[in-house]
């Protein structure tokens, strides 16, 4: 699977490190996200299966937003035959001064992160009011 740069006017995707596919539980994929925009701002929806709301972190530094998620190992004996491998998340998206960061909220039901990324005041269409002279 390849990263994709997506330009949008609020948010533009960074391709993520990631390290070297094996086996292990180490494999990091991009969850596939929906960005909507709303009159409020933007809202990020990403799958990210199995994953627990401890074992997932969403953050903002120097406006990136990343997403990062473990999925818990399961405690199964050695398997006769797997096709199921355990896989971490990890997606970053560059923020613009348009998204008030300090307002950003993150929601986690039925593996689906939902994030909601409010404007800025000053990014917000305001009415002006005319004078009459």
């Amino acid at each position: 699977m390849a990263e994709k740069t997506v330009a949008m006017p609020e948010v533009q995707e960074e391709h993520a490190v990631q390290p070297e596919g094996t086996r292990t539980h180490e494999r990091y994929v991009a969850p596939p996200v929906d960005i909507y925009e709303v009159t409020e701002g933007l809202v990020v929806t990403a799958d990210v299966p199995g994953v627990t709301q401890d074992q997932l972190e969403v953050r903002v530094d120097n406006h990136v937003l990343t997403i990062r998620g473990q999925v818990p190992e399961r405690a199964v004996a050695d398997p006769a035959y797997r096709e199921y491998e355990l896989v971490n998340y990890f997606r970053q998206f560059e923020l613009s001064d348009k998204v008030d960061e300090g307002k950003i909220t993150a929601e986690l039901k039925h593996g689906v992160l939902t994030l909601t990324l409010p404007k800025a005041e000053e990014a917000k269409p305001r009415k002006i009011a005319v004078a009459v002279n």
